[in-house]
Formats: C-alpha cells, sequence, structure tokens
C-alpha cells in the first residue's frame, strides 16, 4: 500500500467530535482502515498532574478530528457540547487495547501514559519521532514542527499562538475549542503524513532492527519507570541544603580575605575585574567578546599554579551548582501524592543513542566527589525495599576492544585480568608485576581518554605531567595496540564517505559536518565520529538489558526498575526477593547482545544493594 502513496501538501479539513454518536461512527471507520494517528491534549506537561483535556484522531490525508473533553470557559465553567470523559474513556477502550489496529503517536510515551493514567490499555503503536530518530540522528531535531517543515514544507501552529506566553499564558482546557481544534487536528494530521513518508524510509534504509526491537521497544519500560518515580528524602535534601549554604559563606568570607574586595563571586566581569585588574594574575584567554575569561579551564589552570582564590572560587562554583540545580530544586520536583520524583526520559536527543534525563535531570549527579554522593544519599526505596545499582564494568573499552579487534585487550577482558595493568605494562614496557598505582593511573587515563579522543594537551592536564610525555603515552599506546589506530582512521574514512557511523546493532549516527573548512569543527565532529559507535553501542546494550529486563519484572509488585543512568540501571527490590531479582538482571544485562549479535568479549555487571542509591553504587 505504501508504495503508492502520495503525501499531500495541502491542509486537510479539521472537523469537531462532540457527540457520542459521531464518535462511534468514527471509530468505526478506524477499524476499517486498520491505523490511526491520535494526539491528546492536555493541561500540563507533568505526566502525573495532567488531565486529559481533549483527544485528535487521523486516519487519511483527507480529514483530521478533535473530540474536546474537559474544556472550560475563562471563569473554570465547564463548556456545554462536549462528550463526558467517563464516556469518552468508555468508548475508546477497546479500540486501544486491540492489537490488531495500530495507533501511531509523534512521542507516544506521552499519550500513552496520560491514557494509562485514566485506565485504558494502549497496545500496538508507532511513534513517528522515534522513526526520525532512528533515520537522522545528527541530521536534525526530531520535535513535530522542525519535522513538518523539512518534509511537508509546513508551518505549523504553535503551541504559544494557542495559549499565550509569559503572565497572560493559559493551559490548554481555557483554549476556545476552534483554537483547540486547529491546532490539535494539524498535530494529528502532520503525524499521519511523517508516518506515511517515515515508516518507508525505515524499511528502505534498513533501520527496521533499531526501530522495532529497541526503540519501539523500550516506550513501556521507559513509561513504567517514569511513572513510578523514585522516593526522595526531602527532609535529609533540606538539611544537605543548609550544610552546601554554611561552607559556601565559608568560601565567599575566605575569597574576600583573600582579594581584599566583597564582590559578587557569580558575576563574570565583576570576577575578571578582581583577578586580572586588581590581583594582576595573567589572564591565559579571553572571550568572543574581548572580555578576560572566568572559564573553569582559565581557574584550573591558575588553580594547577598554585593560586588559593581561583581553588576557593571552583570550590565555590561547584558546591552553589550542586545547592541550585540539586539540593534545592530537587525538593521542588517531588511530587506531594506520591512523595516521589518522576524524571522524564528524552529518548530523541542524543546523536548515539543514549537517553537524556530532563524535569530533573538525575544523570548527571556527579559521582566521584564526596558532595555528589551525598546527594544521591538522598534517593530511597520504599519501606521493606532495598535498592540495587547494576552497572556495566568498562563497557566502552570492552566494545572498543571488540570493534578493533584487539587481541591483546579482548584476551585481558576474556581472562578477567586488569585492563589497566595490562594496558601499563604494554606502553611503559615493565613486566606485569611492576606495574605500581601511579602506572596504573596513567594507563587508565589513558585507556579512557583515548575512547573520546583525547589530545596530549589533554592528558598532561588530567596527569599533571607535561605535554611532551603525555604525547609519548598516546604515541606508545599506539604502537602496541595498532588495531585502534587502525579503528578511529577506518571509522573517519567511513564516515567522511557516507556521513554516518554505524553501532554494532546497526544504529547509524550522522556527522554532517565531518568534511567542514573549519579545522576545529571539523577535528570536533571526528572525535565524536570515532566515540559514536562505541558509546551508541554502549547504549543499545543497555536498552536491549532494561527491554528484556522489563519482560521479567513487569507483572511483579516485588520489583521495580526506576533509573537509567548511562551504563548503570536503578532498582526497588523487595529485601526477601532480593537475590532471586538480582540474578534475573545480572542474566539479562550480561547477555543482552544474545543471540542476536556476537560479542567477542565478555560484558560483566557491577552491582550492589543498600538503603540509599549513594550506598549501592
Amino acid at each position: 500500500m505504501n508504495n503508492q502513496i502520495k503525501i499531500s501538501k495541502s491542509k486537510s479539513s479539521y472537523i469537531l467530535i462532540n457527540d457520542e454518536k459521531n464518535l462511534i461512527n468514527l471509530i468505526s471507520e478506524i477499524y476499517d482502515a486498520g491505523e490511526f494517528v491520535y494526539d491528546v491534549e492536555t493541561d500540563s506537561l507533568n505526566i502525573i498532574e495532567a488531565n486529559l483535556v481533549g483527544v485528535s484522531l487521523c486516519f487519511t490525508q483527507k480529514n483530521a478530528y478533535y473530540i474536546p473533553l474537559q474544556h472550560v470557559d475563562l471563569k473554570e465553567k465547564t463548556i456545554k457540547s462536549q462528550i463526558s470523559l467517563k464516556n469518552f474513556l468508555t468508548i475508546i477502550s477497546p479500540l486501544m487495547k486491540d492489537e490488531s489496529i495500530i495507533k501511531i503517536g509523534h512521542n507516544i510515551k506521552y499519550d500513552n501514559s496520560i491514557l494509562n493514567k485514566y485506565g485504558v490499555d494502549v497496545r500496538s503503536f508507532h511513534d513517528t519521532m522515534l522513526m526520525s530518530y532512528v533515520l537522522d540522528a545528527g541530521v536534525n531535531r526530531h520535535n513535530m514542527d522542525e519535522l513538518a517543515s523539512i518534509h511537508l514544507n509546513r508551518e505549523t501552529i504553535k503551541f504559544k499562538d494557542v495559549v499565550g506566553s509569559g503572565k497572560s499564558q493559559i493551559t490548554f482546557d481555557k483554549v476556545k475549542i476552534e483554537d483547540a481544534l486547529n491546532y490539535a487536528a494539524e498535530d494529528a494530521e502532520i503525524t499521519f503524513k511523517l508516518y506515511l513518508l517515515l515508516k518507508k524510509r525505515v524499511s528502505q534504509e534498513k533501520s527496521n532492527y533499531i526501530y522495532t526491537n529497541i526503540e519501539k521497544e523500550l516506550i513501556n519500560p521507559i513509561q513504567s519507570m517514569e511513572m513510578h518515580g523514585i522516593k526522595v528524602d526531602k527532609k535529609y535534601l533540606s538539611d544537605l541544603s543548609v550544610k552546601f549554604s554554611q561552607r559556601i559563606e565559608k568560601l565567599e568570607k575566605r575569597i574576600y580575605k583573600e582579594t581584599g574586595s566583597e564582590f559578587n563571586i557569580g558575576s563574570p566581569k565583576q570576577l575578571s575585574e578582581i583577578l586580572f585588574d586588581k590581583l594582576k594574575l595573567k589572564p591565559p584567554k579571553k572571550t568572543k567578546t574581548g572580555e578576560k575569561s572566568t572559564g573553569i579551564e582559565v581557574l584550573e589552570d591558575l588553580a594547577y599554579e598554585g593560586n588559593k582564590v581561583a581553588e576557593n572560587i571552583i570550590q565555590w562554583r561547584q558546591l552553589s551548582k550542586l545547592k541550585n540545580t540539586y539540593t534545592d530544586a530537587l525538593q521542588n520536583h517531588v511530587v506531594r501524592e506520591t512523595g516521589r520524583i518522576h524524571t522524564s526520559f528524552a529518548m530523541a536527543s542524543t546523536n548515539t543513542g543514549r537517553l537524556a534525563s530532563s524535569d530533573p535531570n538525575l544523570q548527571n549527579i556527579p559521582i566521584r566527589t564526596e558532595e555528589g554522593k551525598s546527594i544521591r544519599k538522598a534517593f530511597i526505596p520504599d519501606q521493606g525495599f532495598v535498592m540495587l545499582a547494576a552497572d556495566y564494568s568498562q563497557i566502552e573499552l570492552r566494545v572498543l576492544a571488540h570493534m578493533a579487534d584487539v587481541i591483546q585487550l579482548k584476551e585481558a577482558f576474556i581472562n578477567n585480568e586488569d585492563i589497566h595493568q595490562i594496558t601499563a605494562a604494554e606502553i611503559f614496557n615493565v613486566k606485569l608485576k611492576e606495574v605500581d598505582n601511579e602506572l596504573r593511573r596513567k594507563a587508565k587515563a589513558v585507556n579512557f581518554g583515548i575512547i573520546y579522543g583525547i589530545s596530549a594537551y589533554g592528558l598532561a592536564k588530567q596527569l599533571a605531567i607535561s605535554n611532551y610525555e603525555a604525547g609519548d603515552f598516546i604515541k606508545r599506546y599506539f604502537q602496541k595496540f595498532s588495531g585502534i589506530r587502525e579503528f578511529m582512521d577506518d571509522t573517519k574514512e567511513f564516515c567522511r564517505k557516507n556521513g554516518y557511523v554505524e553501532t554494532i546493532c546497526g544504529r547509524k549516527c550522522f556527522f554532517p559536518r565531518i568534511k567542514d573548512k573549519n579545522f576545529a569543527l571539523r577535528s570536533f565532529q571526528e572525535r565524536a565520529a570515532i566515540n559514536a559507535p562505541i558509546q551508541g553501542t554502549a547504549a543499545d546494550i543497555i536498552k536491549l538489558a532494561m527491554i528484556k529486563i522489563n519482560g521479567k519484572i513487569k507483572d511483579s509488585k516485588d520489583c521495580r526498575m526506576l533509573l537509567q543512568v548511562h551504563d548503570e540501571l536503578i532498582f526497588e527490590i523487595k529485601k526477601n526477593k532480593l537475590n532471586h531479582f538480582k540474578e534475573i538482571i545480572i542474566k539479562e544485562m550480561e547477555n543482552a547482545l544474545k543471540p542476536k549479535f556476537d560479542f567477542s568479549v565478555p560484558l560483566v555487571v557491577d552491582y550492589n544493594h543498600a538503603l540509599n542509591w549513594s550506598d549501592a553504587h
């Protein structure tokens, strides 16, 4: 059927459905069509707090429909001539549950979550946002407005056009029904037309496996994680905020004393004047506007030279950020009804396939600092449960060893040997038993740095050694592990030729500016292109693990998957069922690629359990 489809660029007719008879007739037509777009309108983007206001539908290129359900006037009075919410849900429920009828959405995770809240089960669906993502990661963004412009040459009605902005913004339930009809029906129409285009491309461009077996399958597990949320000890967070405030105050007094001035430490302009005009420190670099930079790199360079003021300012900045971003802000994200934080996972925002967390972002809490660890202590399990943290050991190095086919590294992983010790012995030309902690630390920095295309300068700074020495380490590394240099060169060459790189699972990551004339941009794209198949494969592996684990635990009240933080999964498990579920989780994570993909080194999972996230890590 799709081969004959020609996408109509013109607008469809938008039709209001506000009585049950017309709705029932419309559903009968949907059954004949076999597939349809649905899009919910709510009064909040927060799934937990949102109320369903209306639903738009589309299943042909000619018409799109809007069903208002809970619109009110500006005095909060319910508008007549709407189908009652209860009756709508009763009528629509069998259709949404019917696995023979395909539901289509753009970021359908949100729409499904809203209907699930009202007891409506949604089965058998497609997502145009995820289709676009697997086809064009790195080429463009995947929101509907942008895709409508790119693929349909259409300028869409923007959300702010109907709800307003700033102080005059209203919620969608107060939008006039005729305006809501035009906005919502257009969303459904655009989504249907995108579906017809993108579905065909997914098949033609061999992106079926990534879309069907990974991205689409991941919707339900992530939806479940978002809805369940993670419990937080608000009192503990509040006390931590006070402690951070006290430390920030002490640092401020110290900085004022050392500089002989009271000033706004958070102001780059005032800080620049103090450091470079008053204290006469040598400014290492300038900003684009010609100002003397006070960025982190500049402060670190000054601190490295022994400047105490710069050292204290770095600490002040770090603590202030932790307080503002986490200990203060997280308290505001706790939903009163659940006592939990419900982060949102963006499924189509990174080039490599990694998930991103927002509102709030729980993936960026520092892991190595004591302050970061203290913040993670605020995340706790329910009474009678424990937290289990399971994360892949050195997954990106394992992926690199496999993809670059480096025999020494592969054998080290197969024999469960210390990879950094072996690297140190190789590049420093010493016996294994002669590798001390210092040599191992240097080898570890090179191992992980290589994945991200570290320069001699970057490594020198990290290890506090000369650029020459760092360059020598990297040179010796590539001599000993020549397969890695070959892999990097081949990857860059493939990307220059094709415009993208691929993960083991076939995910395409595009780098359209890898041949750019601008050296800095070209170099950045080259480094990113080398890293993408490694980081992207690691992302695919943990996604496959999440899908498999969800299949085993979805009907259990004794085990819940709460968070994904890059290579780590966090669970909440009933104390007396810990061993049972721990075995399932570890087994599925370590066998995530089987039986579909051959992987020449073992995947190993480190795990621990405790009564908070920090201690479980």
